[in-house]
């Protein structure tokens, strides 16, 4: 499952990827900023969650998987 969250303020990326972690799937995010980024895997580290970050442009492409 991909979430998109380009564009958008925190906290929102962080509540669009508690809610698509709700489901247990791995999960991959896009955004486009550092501190989305950082808070995103903040948080599902926290979760009991790998996180892998990749660079894609100006974008981060995150993994998170259980």
């Amino acid at each position: 499952k991909t979430i998109d969250a380009r564009g958008l303020s925190c906290p929102e990326p962080v509540i669009r990827t508690k809610n698509a972690l709700a489901s247990g799937e791995k999960h991959n995010g896009n955004v486009d900023n550092v501190t989305a980024k950082e808070n995103v895997s903040r948080f599902a580290l926290h979760q009991g969650y790998k996180v892998s970050v990749k660079e894609d442009g100006e974008d981060f492409v995150l993994t998170l998987e259980k």
